[in-house]
């Protein structure tokens, strides 16, 4: 085991966090991961399909980031395992596609602020024992509050005058709740500075999958393949963009506040 870097990742039995997996399972050097998922079954599905692993090890583990017990649970099942962890992937998130109410607006808060905060906070005793400690927060590229603002910008929407209005550009839980998510970033990267913990925020772009509802759709937008996430994440824990520390960076960029 101390020849393996060690990973947790959240939401890793679909979407970017499984393409994550895939991509850490090609490296050379050998990786020790936690897969979590809020249905064991399809985490165990999920670590099943991608048969012989190689020098690489997969374990799955149960999350549900709306559940403090479910929380502690994953930590004492894995700090049971290990005695440190060099990587944290908050991967998990919700997105509510349905018109912005009081539920949705508290729905998206609540799995993509509070319960990545609250896994987070759990978890930082054993990350902070790791020799070069990493931890990642999956955000949007929605969440930038400067694009959002420019008047000629597509995520910009200026409807007529009148009440109500047609609906606006959709998603708009899961941008407030994902620009809220870099706050924490921010936060984590000015608490744990001492620590020697790289904190980033990952903006992996248009992908198609299933938290946008319909991939088939995303990509007829322009969406692109999710496999391009997870190696984007795979570069970050590898050193690619260790210059860009405390920030929310996209795969060529610094993104804008």
């Amino acid at each position: 085991m101390s020849d393996k870097t060690i990973i947790v990742i959240t939401g890793a039995n679909t979407g970017i966090g499984y393409e994550a997996v895939k991509a850490f399972l090609t490296a050379s050097q050998p990786y020790h991961i936690f897969v979590g998922g809020r249905s064991p079954e399809k985490v165990e599905s999920a670590i099943n399909s991608f048969g012989d692993t190689g020098i690489h090890t997969l374990v799955p583990f149960q999350l549900d980031l709306l559940s403090d017990e479910s929380i502690a649970a994953a930590y004492a099942k894995i700090s049971s395992e290990v005695d440190h962890i060099d990587v944290l992937i908050n991967n998990a998130g919700a997105a509510s596609s349905t018109p912005t109410t009081r539920a949705t607006l508290l729905q998206d808060y609540n799995v993509n602020v509070a319960g990545t905060y609250a896994i987070t906070d759990t978890f930082i005793p054993l990350l902070i024992k790791s020799s070069n400690p990493r931890l990642l927060f999956l955000t949007s590229g929605l969440s930038s509050q400067e694009e959002a603002g420019k008047k000629d910008s597509p995520r910009y929407f200026n409807p007529p005058a009148g009440w109500p209005k047609p609906p606006a550009p959709a998603f708009l839980s899961y941008r407030v709740s994902k620009t809220a998510l870099n706050m924490i970033m921010i936060d984590y990267d000015r608490l744990l500075k001492n620590d020697g913990v790289k904190v980033w925020c990952i903006s992996p772009g248009i992908l198609a999958t299933n938290l946008g509802g319909n991939p088939e759709a995303l990509k007829r937008m322009g969406a692109e393949d999710p496999y391009i996430g997870g190696v984007f994440i795979k570069n970050v824990v590898e050193g690619a963009r260790d210059q860009d520390t405390g920030k929310v960076i996209r795969r060529q960029e610094v993104q804008l506040w």
